[in-house]
């Protein structure tokens, strides 16, 4: 079975409410009016009564009953008003029962009572309908009786009640209407959004306008919005890492390509052919730590923070960078060098990104370094790595860690993401690295925690 839309469960379930509060409000004002009439109409047959007592008028009327003459015969029919023949009758009894005067009407039907006094539920005799009687006794003696229908109380309610609310009722259909109406244009945003939503391309990360949604579903539009964003720095991370990766690897393939060809045609040339083999090799070393930096910088981009945060333990990480670093120093006959002047403050981060940073400065000083000169890492309240290199222009240190980016007249080997990864690295820990040249030669990387 297909799910009702938002707009027919709406308008079915205000309709409901609806409904349901008419006919609560109708039921308590149909209680309410009931006893107010009631309440009206005790005081009238009690006043009423009250005056019969009085005026004596059983002492007038010794022997046989007498009947007042029924209203019909005393006022023409056009000019007896509105008038209800149960809507008040008397009777007026002696001591023993015997009836003296009525009034005409339902009053000579009305049958002696000597136990009550007050008001009581009974009947008249041949009748079945419901009378609320009212019993006095006068101070001679006699038995006054003042009835009232009960129907005529509630058809009096009734016609209140009724009269209150029928508009109600009769406007009921047009005020659903206008429910309908009033939520489906509140609802008019929504579905804009939506068809919108089936219109947009995949690429497309402009975010949903939200000047006209509901404050109720603003929170839904944030968090698409968010989605979107996401989704568009994805797709335009992959395009980037898609373009460097066919830039950046289509030189080393090709040189790949070259040696490869060179050791097939080297036939008998054994010193060739191990001098290909020897470039191949170190090409394809070349290409696999290109890639993996690819790969590597694409990830930490993707993240908006470490995964898991640890205490880190920089002293640690540095000497394991040291001795990660000590064969590529060692083959270049570079001195490594660590001097404590303290300790770095306490932190909590990714130990395995942090540590991948710190190879890739020391890489990079190993690397850029001339044989025989020394690179000094200093653990203090900061962290410091030296090295004795060129050092860099102020034009070359202010494009230092852009993707790909290596100083012109540069001999080494190297795919210039070494210092992005790290940049990158420290923003996700909100750590600083600062290079600037040192006064003696060389580049100076300080990281500050």
């Amino acid at each position: 079975m297909k799910a009702l839309s938002l707009r027919t469960r709406l308008i079915l379930l205000f309709s409901l409410v609806l409904l349901l509060v008419w006919g609560i409000a109708s039921a308590l004002a149909w209680v309410r009016t009931q006893q107010t009439i009631d309440e009206l109409f005790d005081t009238q047959q009690m006043l009423f009564a009250k005056r019969l007592a009085t005026a004596r008028l059983g002492e007038l009327s010794a022997g046989e009953p007498v009947r007042l003459p029924k209203t019909r015969t005393l006022v023409r029919h056009g000019n007896r008003g509105e008038l209800e023949d149960d809507a008040l009758a008397f009777a007026i009894f002696d001591r023993h029962g015997e009836m003296r005067l009525n009034d005409g009407e339902n009053g000579r039907d009305i049958r002696f009572d000597a136990r009550h006094q007050g008001f009581v539920e009974g009947t008249l005799a041949g009748d079945d309908d419901r009378w609320r009687l009212l019993w006095l006794t006068a101070p001679g003696g006699d038995r006054i009786a003042v009835g009232q229908e009960v129907e005529y109380r509630e058809e009096m309610a009734w016609a209140v009640v009724s009269g209150q609310f029928m508009p109600w009722l009769v406007s009921l259909p047009l005020l659903l209407l206008l429910m309908a109406w009033l939520i489906g244009r509140e609802l008019g945003p929504l579905r804009q959004v939506a068809a919108e939503l089936r219109q947009r391309a995949p690429e497309d990360g402009r975010p949903l306008a939200t000047g006209r949604l509901p404050a109720e579903v603003l929170p839904l539009a944030a968090a698409l919005n968010a989605l979107f964003a996401r989704v568009s720095s994805m797709l335009l991370r992959e395009r980037r890492f898609t373009s460097d990766a066919a830039h950046e690897l289509r030189s080393p393939l090709a040189a790949l390509r070259v040696q490869t060809e060179v050791a097939q045609l080297a036939g008998d040339d054994e010193a060739m052919r191990h001098h290909a083999l020897a470039n191949l090799t170190e090409g394809i070393d070349r290409a696999t730590r290109l890639v993996d930096q690819l790969l590597t910088l694409s990830r930490l981009e993707a993240l908006s923070g470490p995964e898991t945060l640890e205490p880190v333990d920089w002293a640690a990480l540095v000497q394991q960078a040291l001795a990660e670093a000590e064969p590529a120093a060692r083959a270049r006959q570079i001195r490594l060098e660590l001097h404590t002047e303290g300790t770095p403050p306490a932190g909590r981060g990714q130990p395995l990104l942090l540590s991948l940073l710190l190879r890739n400065l020391l890489d990079n000083a190993v690397r850029y370094s001339p044989g025989g000169t020394m690179v000094r890492v200093t653990l203090g309240r900061a962290i410091r790595v030296e090295d004795q290199g060129p050092g860099m222009t102020a034009e070359q240190l202010a494009r230092l860690g852009e993707r790909f980016y290596r100083p012109p007249g540069q001999t080494e080997s190297g795919s210039g993401l070494g210092m992005s990864i790290a940049l990158r690295i420290a923003a996700l820990h909100g750590i600083t690295l600062r290079a600037e040249n040192r006064p003696a030669g060389g580049l100076a990387v300080t990281i500050t925690a």
